[in-house]
């Protein structure tokens, strides 16, 4: 089979789509039935994700929930600005003994500045002070791995953004 004309992470161009956070205890979020769509759009358990708030599974799929898109994003820059900010909103737990319980927050930007402009979806995820699992995603559109529409394009403003009144000049140009 021809690779030419097949999206790789070596010719991806697009844009991003930010979901969530989603805050919830690790009972609720390893529920993995209501993180996964159905086999059709008819199938009522894609009815059931498309309502739920859970991150799905497979991180692509996100894009199947426009409703929930908090920000669409033209440059990686501004996704990893959007992913820094949710992370000062709800920081991750920090060790009784001071040793690092995650990698380190210039770490995680680095790769995701690296990883973003080749189409790979960033998400972070981990325990925060209060015992709960913080998981938020930058979804790649298009994605290298579902061939999903585009639930909201760049030159839209974002629902959340819309909902607020006020939309970053570097997010989702109007």
């Amino acid at each position: 089979m021809s690779s030419e004309g097949k999206l790789t992470s070596q010719n991806w161009a697009g844009h991003w789509h930010v979901f969530g956070p989603w805050i919830g205890s690790g009972d609720t979020h390893k529920q993995e039935g209501r993180r996964r769509p159905g086999q059709s759009p008819e199938d009522p358990q894609t009815r059931i994700f498309l309502e739920e708030k859970l991150p799905p599974v497979m991180t692509g799929h996100w894009l199947m929930r426009g409703r929930q898109v908090a920000a669409t994003c033209t440059t990686a820059e501004d996704a990893v600005e959007w992913l820094t900010e949710r992370y000062a909103e709800t920081p991750p737990v920090v060790r009784e003994d001071g040793m690092a319980a995650y990698n380190s927050l210039e770490s995680k930007v680095a790769y995701a500045l690296d990883a973003l402009p080749r189409g790979v979806d960033i998400v972070w995820g981990y325990w925060t002070h209060s015992r709960l699992l913080a998981s938020y995603a930058v979804v790649c559109c298009p994605n290298l791995f579902h061939n999903l529409l585009c639930p909201f394009p760049p030159n839209v403003t974002s629902l959340d953004s819309r909902r607020r009144g006020n939309v970053p000049s570097t997010l989702a140009p109007a």
